[in-house]
C-alpha cells in the first residue's frame, strides 16, 4: 500500500509539472504573438501551435482567448512592477524611491512590447474598470505608496494621495504611448527629463533644500 501511495504520488507530481509547463509555454507564445501583432491579429490556432499542445489543453488553463490575454496582461504588469519597485529600492530616502520608481516605470513602459500589451491592447480587451483593478494592483499600488511615504516624509506637501497618484500615474501612461508612436531616438531622454520637472513641481520648499 505504501508503494501503491508512494506510485500515486509520484504520477500526480509528473502530471502537475506538465500541468505548469503547458501553461508557461502557452503563456509565453501568446504574450510573443500579441506583442508582435496585437490581440485582434491573433487567433488561437496560431497560439496552441507555437506552444506545441492542442485546444484542449488551452481550455484546460484558459476559457478563451480573453482569459488567455489577461494571464499574458498579469505577467506583464507583475514584471514592470517588479522593475519599479527593484529600482526604488536601489535609492535611499523617500523622494530618491519615487522618482526612481517613476522613471523605471517610463523606462519599462517605453518597450513595444509593454506598450502593445499594457497599455494599447490591455484597456481595449478587459475594459476600463478591469484593466485598472490590475493596473492598481501593481504598479499604481507602488505609486501610491512611494508618494505617501513622500507626503509623511515632508518631501511633498499633506494631501490626499489617490488624485494624485491617478494624475502622475496617467501622465507617466500618457507619455509612454507617446513614446510608442515617437520616431526620434532622443524622445526617451526629453520625456525622462519632463518627468523630473514634473516631480520636482510636486516637492515642498523644505523637500527640494535637502
Amino acid at each position: 500500500m505504501a508503494n501503491e501511495g508512494a506510485n500515486a504520488g509520484a504520477r500526480e507530481g509528473v502530471r502537475a509539472r506538465r500541468r505548469a509547463e503547458t501553461r508557461t509555454a502557452l503563456l509565453r507564445e501568446a504574450r510573443a504573438l500579441f506583442a508582435a501583432r496585437g490581440y485582434g491579429a491573433v487567433g488561437l490556432s496560431e497560439v496552441v501551435r507555437a506552444a506545441g499542445v492542442t485546444k484542449g489543453a488551452l481550455y484546460h488553463h484558459f476559457d478563451g482567448k480573453a482569459a488567455l490575454f489577461r494571464a499574458v496582461l498579469e505577467q506583464v504588469q507583475q514584471e514592470v512592477a517588479e522593475r519599479v519597485a527593484q529600482r526604488a529600492e536601489e535609492r535611499s530616502g523617500a523622494w530618491g524611491q519615487l522618482t526612481a520608481g517613476c522613471a523605471a516605470f517610463l523606462d519599462a513602459s517605453a518597450d513595444p512590447e509593454v506598450q502593445r500589451v499594457m497599455l494599447v491592447d490591455g484597456p481595449a480587451v478587459l475594459g476600463w474598470n478591469e484593466w485598472r483593478a490590475l493596473d492598481e494592483a501593481t504598479s499604481a499600488r507602488h505609486l501610491s505608496e512611494a508618494l505617501a511615504e513622500a507626503i509623511e516624509a515632508g518631501e511633498i506637501p499633506r494631501q490626499p494621495v489617490a488624485p494624485l497618484a491617478s494624475l502622475l500615474s496617467g501622465a507617466m501612461n500618457e507619455t509612454a504611448l507617446w513614446l510608442a508612436s515617437s520616431e526620434r531616438s532622443e524622445d526617451l531622454a526629453d520625456a525622462r527629463a519632463a518627468l523630473a520637472r514634473l516631480l520636482e513641481g510636486l516637492r515642498s520648499p523644505a523637500g527640494s533644500g535637502r
